[in-house]
């Protein structure tokens, strides 16, 4: 029987997912967390936290280290909300180019009268638009965001461009062949009327639209992040703003310099906040973490390299360590010197960390127990679990 913790509303539908073998908020000692917005920077992790699952993409509230130093695996569902940002997007796109905000204000404003038809019918040419169709859009990372924006571009007549450096083969079959691809960011920018951004906040990507980049965009074109705070220089994007060089800058994140100025739009970060993509993002996680509970398959961690191995062997033990010379043969004499035969064994690292699965058949309970004891005795391993197969 396993124990999950939630904080934050997780939709039920995800909750729903865990099989009758787990207890929701039965215990005050959980294997998992389930978690939305909750910081837990300053929280003291259980010794016996296994997991948690962060139902977003976004996982700046999860101490990463912190986990790792107790053992415990942190995930995030990618993808899960990948659809709602998508449309808040070209929904964004479509307000600036129509003018709809300035629209619906000045009618809401409007006097009111027998004469009103006759004043918006006359007056609405001031608020006259362009369409997107034929418009170049730029896309900055070809994620599972980025990659839903490029495409829906194209739907709409749009000319797409895509940057994306680290573009994964497996993502790349997302993408439509008719997106450009540019080698460069200043290529990428040149020529847009729109850019939108959608890389993950990491050393590299801070800072990564900043002064330069956006002097160097066509004029009157329109910025758009919906990624991450930090990644687009907010004060240089009001600089060039107020110099009528940037049209207008569309974001999620606010921040002071931001407050107030004219042609920025700016609202709640609200990009996966749907019905639809919360229950998607509670369905992954609850579903990351039964798998990694129950055969120590890691998927869309991001504290621990991802890897999966079929588990086909009656044990398995697995080990979260530091990833530093001879482990694997310190792992393998101990368990070979108990006379168990080692069936398969995966390991991948990442970073200063590492993970080991072991599988095995036939062991006594003497023998279960007394490895588990000597395979947390290694000084560099920080959680030791022995899965039995269902």
């Amino acid at each position: 029987m396993y124990n999950i913790k939630t904080f934050n509303a997780i939709a039920p539908q995800g909750l729903a997912e865990f099989s009758d073998d787990y207890l929701i908020n039965e215990s005050a000692d959980p294997d998992a967390y389930l978690i939305r917005s909750v910081d837990l920077h300053e929280h003291v992790f259980p010794e016996n936290l296994k997991a948690i699952a962060r139902c977003g993409a976004g996982f700046n509230n999860i101490p990463l280290d912190k986990a790792l130093e107790n053992g415990t695996v942190a995930f995030n569902t990618p993808g899960g909300n990948a659809n709602a940002v998508k449309e808040l997007i070209i929904a964004n796109m479509i307000i600036c180019n129509r003018n709809i905000i300035d629209a619906a204000n000045w009618a809401a404003k409007a006097a009111s009268g027998a004469d009103i038809t006759l004043r918006t019918e006359k007056e609405k040419t001031a608020f006259n638009g362009v369409e997107l169709m034929g418009k170049r859009l730029t896309v900055i990372g070809l994620g599972h965001v980025g990659s839903l924006v490029a495409n829906a571009g194209l739907d709409l007549g749009m000319r797409v461009t895509g940057y994306d450096p680290y573009l994964s083969a497996d993502a790349a079959w997302h993408i439509s062949d008719k997106v450009k691809r540019a080698r460069t960011l200043e290529d990428a920018i040149a020529k847009a009327d729109f850019v939108t951004v959608h890389v993950p906040k990491n050393e590299e990507t801070i800072g990564l639209i900043n002064a330069d980049v956006i002097q160097a965009m066509k004029p009157k074109a329109v910025l758009l992040n919906f990624s991450r705070l930090g990644i687009v220089d907010n004060a240089a994007a009001v600089q060039f703003l107020q110099k009528g060089t940037l049209r207008k800058y569309i974001t999620d994140f606010s921040s002071d310099e931001l407050i107030g100025q004219d042609n920025v739009i700016l609202m709640p970060h609200i990009g996966g906040s749907t019905v639809e993509a919360e229950i998607n993002c509670a369905r992954i996680a609850a579903q990351e973490v039964q798998t990694f509970l129950e055969t120590g398959n890691i998927e869309n961690s991001v504290n621990m390299p991802n890897i999966i191995s079929p588990f086909q062997s009656q044990y398995r033990f697995t080990l979260i360590h530091k990833n530093v010379p001879n482990m694997l043969g310190q792992i393998s004499t101990i368990i070979a010197g108990e006379g168990v035969n080692i069936e398969n064994l995966a390991n991948r690292a990442k970073d200063g960390f590492a993970y080991t699965m072991v599988d095995a058949n036939d062991m006594s309970q003497d023998q279960q127990y007394y490895l588990l004891d000597k395979l947390k005795q290694i000084p560099t391993v920080t959680r030791v679990r022995l899965i039995k197969a269902s």
